[in-house]
């Protein structure tokens, strides 16, 4: 999955903004994705798309109503790996990890905390069928994400996401945060 979710945000505006050495980048990428893996102890699901050869093509990682917040303990469990992740960066990104949760809505939903598609597979329908899977098995509740990249916008919006609002934390990137309003 790692590997998966690298290559895909490895031109990610918030990602590269984080990581911003394009040589190191991959790498760091790994790290942050083992990172993330490893803090998400309530990681509700990872929806995977394979493609004919079967290799994984695309993983889309979902959290559970209430549980999109990092808690401390799991945050300060983390801080070597987050250290190994972020290097002198981490104060930085940890700004800006302080500016989502500002952000984040309140309401009890679904998170999708990220949807990736390796580039090889990318455009072909694989990142449309991950966000459909997803909202079916959220059964109507609500659906939350952000993005940084003014492509996918378009993306989530023609799944029946609406805009809740555009931000921007210091030199980092745009970010829209969406709101899926379920069927319930």
């Amino acid at each position: 999955m790692r590997a998966v979710l690298a290559d895909a945000f490895a031109d990610d505006p918030a990602l590269a903004w984080s990581f911003p050495d394009a040589a190191r980048r991959p790498a760091r990428l790994r790290r942050f994705f083992d990172l993330i893996l490893h803090a998400a102890p309530r990681l509700e699901r990872a929806h995977l798309a394979f493609d004919a050869d079967g290799g994984l093509a695309g993983v889309a990682l979902w959290r559970p109503p209430g549980d999109w917040a990092l808690p401390l303990p799991v945050l300060l469990a983390n801080v070597p790996r987050l250290i190994g992740c972020f290097g002198l960066a981490l104060p930085r990104n940890l700004g800006l990890m302080g500016a989502m949760d500002h952000q984040h809505d309140r309401r009890p939903h679904h998170y999708l905390q990220f949807i990736g598609v390796a580039a090889a597979a990318q455009g072909r329908g694989v990142g449309g069928a991950l966000l459909r899977a997803g909202i079916a098995r959220a059964s109507g509740t609500p659906c939350y994400l952000e993005t940084a990249t003014p492509a996918n916008v378009g993306l989530y919006q023609a799944h029946g996401f609406g805009i809740r609002n555009q931000w921007r934390h210091r030199d980092a990137p745009d970010f829209w945060s969406m709101w899926h309003p379920g069927s319930g």
